[in-house]
């Protein structure tokens, strides 16, 4: 699948993200989105030189969803803050091995992650170097033999949804690093940013960002009602 635009104005550009495409350049050197939107820019605008795309936040490779990049450095400045005063609101929709016990209910751990196995463990008491994550949950209902969730994180850690999810027994499906026990065909894993809510840098307006999950056989009739 490739990337495509969710919402553009002068100072942002949102993107779909594909599962299996970086955000960011890393060692092995594979396309990345941030190259695709610049690219995107460059021949839409006939722009010459080199064009001005920062992400404002990322997701993991082997997810799907909205990624928003800032156009121009007023813009990079004051998203970053929103990002960082938690005034982003952010809605993410999983698929699950195990339906969770409880309808809905926040999760609050503390996670470290290992740079070197790139893996984040998650405890439910302070220590160390590890940082707080929270997360609330709604319970969506059955989809064939996996479950729905949507999952509302109220911070920004690495792999956060993942391992939190996992930790209450509800490995996000085809994720094997955090307890799914089988691989999806494409490699992803079953996690898609679906909506991101803020308001405007720059304009001050409400902005209400969403996109639909992937059209793949597990992602098929999410968006029915059980």
């Amino acid at each position: 699948m490739e990337p495509s635009i969710v919402f553009e104005d002068n100072h942002l550009l949102a993107i779909n993200k594909p599962a299996g495409w970086l955000v960011q350049g890393d060692k092995t050197g594979d396309p990345t989105l941030t190259d695709w939107g610049k690219e995107y820019l460059r021949q839409k605008y006939q722009k010459p030189g080199a064009v001005f795309l920062h992400p404002v936040h990322r997701i993991d490779r082997p997810v799907s969803g909205i990624v928003l990049f800032a156009r121009t450095d007023k813009a990079l400045g004051r998203l970053t803050t929103l990002f960082r005063t938690r005034q982003v609101q952010k809605t993410y929709w999983a698929l699950v091995v195990h339906a969770p016990k409880q309808e809905q209910g926040l999760l609050r751990h503390w996670l470290l992650k290992n740079e070197q196995k790139n893996i984040t463990t998650a405890s439910l008491k302070p220590g160390g170097l590890a940082k707080e994550a929270v997360l609330e949950y709604i319970y969506l209902g059955p989809l064939g033999s996996n479950f729905k969730v949507q999952v509302m994180p109220h911070t920004g850690r690495p792999h956060q949804i993942r391992v939190q999810l996992a930790s209450m027994g509800c490995s996000i499906l085809g994720d094997l690093k955090y307890g799914a026990t089988e691989a999806l065909p494409d490699a992803s894993v079953a996690l898609h940013a679906r909506q991101l809510e803020f308001i405007h840098p720059v304009r001050q307006e409400p902005v209400l960002l969403q996109v639909a999950p992937p059209s793949t056989a597990w992602w098929a009739g999410f968006l029915e009602k059980p």
